[in-house]
């Protein structure tokens, strides 16, 4: 059921805020366990035949590339991420939000790594 309702929040989000031009995502290499692993290959599945049925490109952006664009370090601890969102004006509720932003400046100002 996750996977179904990953699929129709995609689609309301491309719905009610779209259309959907481009997706970035953290691409992450390194997972806490064999369960978090299957979770996370189950929504990578859902999101690739999500974007490619649409013809939206889709790209994950590595940890470290995300990191290193918001912090100036690759291996930034969570309280970095969260006060280099706070430098530039933001106010996240925890390092998943900081992350987020920190991904979402990296795609705008790099123009998704073509910069």
């Amino acid at each position: 059921m996750r996977y179904l309702r990953f699929t129709n929040w995609l689609t309301e989000i491309d719905r009610m805020s779209g259309p959907i031009s481009a997706i970035w995502f953290e691409e992450v290499r390194r997972h806490a366990g064999t369960d978090a692993a299957h979770v996370y290959g189950g929504l990578m599945a859902t999101l690739t035949a999500w974007a490619e049925l649409r013809g939206v490109p889709c790209e994950g952006v590595p940890v470290g590339t995300i990191k290193r664009h918001a912090t100036g370090k690759g291996n930034a601890p969570k309280h970095a991420m969260i006060e280099a969102a706070r430098a530039r004006g933001f106010d996240p509720v925890d390092d998943n939000e900081a992350d987020a932003i920190a991904l979402l400046l990296w795609a705008i100002e790099t123009k998704g790594g073509l910069a």
